[in-house]
């Protein structure tokens, strides 16, 4: 089976940094799609930033400028480097992943992901 397992996520002040990061495994091949995913409490769910097999790379307007998201397959992890965090950045993350059937047309937050994992905690203050 396929798991998504994020770490990294915790308190910080305005102005810094955290990187998230979500260790995959269970694939029989690389993933086509993954991203990152956040909601805050009494908020919609929002799509943060995603990730093709090829590299391309695609994020919310705000977070663009300040979040990276980065893919490192010889390990099988998946990151989130999170630069100059204000207090709307606070919300529980999840890491996402495409279950190996077309998804949508668009690598993006539009794009059906079948694997969801149990999130990380980021509180800005």
């Amino acid at each position: 089976d396929v798991q998504l397992v994020e770490s990294g996520g915790g308190s910080v002040q305005a102005g810094g940094s955290l990187r998230l990061s979500c260790a995959v495994s269970g694939y029989t091949r690389s993933p086509y799609c993954m991203g990152w995913f956040r909601q805050a409490p009494g908020k919609e769910r929002e799509g943060v930033a995603a990730i093709d097999s090829d590299g391309k790379t695609g994020y919310t307007d705000s977070v663009k400028g300040r979040f990276t998201i980065s893919q490192d397959n010889s390990k099988n992890t998946l990151y989130l480097h999170m630069n100059s965090l204000k207090s709307e950045d606070t919300a529980m993350y999840y890491c996402v992943a495409d279950g190996g059937k077309y998804g949508g047309p668009y690598c993006d937050s539009s794009y059906e992901f079948a694997y969801w994992g149990q999130g990380t905690q980021v509180t800005v203050s």
